[in-house]
């Protein structure tokens, strides 16, 4: 697996096997009435790479068949058939093919102003094993449409039901009360010293169960979720702020701006004065 550079710069590469088929919001504005900017189907093979440094909406994508690295908060991560990834507006998204495999997915990436509450948010997972193959169902029906009859009404409904999908897969944690309660509490106080045992005491868990239970409905363990929170809340606060890092790191539960600033890299891939002046240029 890839090391992480110690400096990204956007990249787009193909390579002379890769299929990909795609639709934008200039192309088809039906997308724009959701907020989608563009959308589509790969079939990828090495040297196939994507960075984007500060893409403007979330992107979801699907897996549909072989195997893929897709960077998630500061980790490569291997996918295969049946993963649903999220990666929230903002932040560095990467994802490459592997050599010698070939790798299909379904893709839908959005264009949101920052004003706009984004669909990948603080409490949406990272990854799911659910609602893959629906997705990818849903795209290739739109394709079909879009280059055989492209029917309006029938463009209108598949690309509402792609929204639906992705929508339903960001939605903010929907399983036990108790869950959700720690999580809103969580956010209301990032500034406490959350620990995974403390956690679990709030919502009456063992951290065990804790544990387990996040990584299969949020990817992520306790931690790193605390950790995503803030990252978050940082990333409002250095753009709508001029507030210098030492005052902000405590704001979100970091001792020091150096703590802050290391983990604000490995979430989003820039320092927080190169993300603060990437949003204001």
């Amino acid at each position: 697996m890839d090391p992480l550079p110690t400096t990204w710069q956007e990249t787009t590469i193909d390579g002379s096997r890769t299929r990909r088929w795609s639709l934008d919001a200039k192309q088809c504005p039906e997308l724009s009435t959701h907020h989608i900017g563009w959308l589509g189907i790969d079939t990828v093979y090495a040297p196939y790479r994507r960075v984007r440094l500060a893409p403007s909406g979330s992107f979801f994508l699907a897996c549909l068949e072989g195997e893929g690295r897709v960077l998630l908060e500061g980790r490569w991560e291997r996918v295969t058939a049946g993963s649903l990834c999220l990666a929230p507006p903002r932040v560095l998204n990467a994802f490459h093919a592997v050599p010698g495999k070939r790798w299909t997915f379904g893709w839908v990436r959005y264009e949101e102003a920052p004003w706009r509450r984004p669909f990948v948010g603080a409490n949406s997972p990272l990854r799911l094993k659910q609602g893959t193959e629906e997705l990818g169902r849903v795209l290739a029906g739109l394709r079909a449409e879009w280059e055989g009859g492209r029917d309006a009404a029938l463009v209108h409904h598949w690309v509402s039901l792609a929204h639906g999908l992705v929508a339903r897969a960001a939605r903010p944690w929907l399983g036990d009360s108790r869950i959700a309660d720690l999580w809103r509490m969580v956010a209301a106080d990032l500034t406490t010293d959350w620990k995974l045992t403390s956690l679990a005491v709030r919502c009456a868990l063992s951290p065990e169960h804790l544990r387990r239970v996040c990584r299969r409905e949020l990817g992520r363990t306790p931690m790193e979720h605390v950790t995503y929170m803030r990252i978050q809340q940082a990333q409002e606060f250095l753009e709508n702020s001029d507030e210098k890092l030492e005052a902000l790191a405590p704001r979100v539960g970091y001792r020091s701006a150096g703590v802050f600033s290391r983990a604000f890299v490995r979430c989003v891939g820039l320092t927080p004065s190169q993300y603060r002046e990437r949003r204001r240029a």
